[in-house]
């Protein structure tokens, strides 16, 4: 099948527009806020010295899997840039695209199971309190994002599993 010579125009100019943003490295994952090291949301949430260790324990745990899985979804998206670049064929960006989003499904659902887990240590109460805590959290965030100039928490925020 014949590609139109203005599609082909078109889809070159949009390649080398957004090639200078697929060639950057991705921004760093969200670096957690670790409220459960807080004392004000220890002591909001009734957070005990056992709780905290084992939240913790779980962070520690999983934060060396997720930084391995960042690096590898940063490596297979630098790939996909070069191949973006270089005009491969598509059966070739198709796979390799594949392996970026599987890559990134990994990651979040690392991350995912991560957050389940220690969530797992509060109480039912300590949940509720930890989603209010949330709540108030994004109205901050949204108001500092209508102030620019205030600052806030870090991005990633207490952020319980939604229900």
């Amino acid at each position: 099948m014949m590609i139109p010579q203005r599609l082909r125009l078109a889809a070159a100019v949009l390649l080398i527009s957004a090639s200078p943003l697929l060639a950057q490295r991705p921004p760093d994952p969200p670096r957690p806020f670790a409220w459960w090291k807080s004392e004000p949301f220890k002591k909001e949430l009734g957070l005990t010295a056992d709780q905290s260790s084992r939240i913790d324990k779980i962070w520690e745990t999983t934060r060396v899997e997720l930084r391995q899985e960042w690096d590898e979804l940063s490596k297979l998206e630098a790939k996909l840039s070069r191949m973006i670049q270089s005009d491969a064929d598509e059966a070739a960006l198709t796979r390799q695209i594949d392996r970026v989003e599987t890559a990134r499904a990994n990651a979040n659902k690392s991350r995912s199971l991560m957050l389940v887990q220690m969530v797992k240590v509060l109480t039912p109460e300590q949940r509720t309190r930890l989603n209010a805590l949330h709540d108030r959290w994004q109205q901050e965030q949204q108001q500092q994002q209508q102030q620019p100039q205030r600052q806030g928490r870090p991005p990633d925020g207490p952020r319980p599993p939604q229900h």
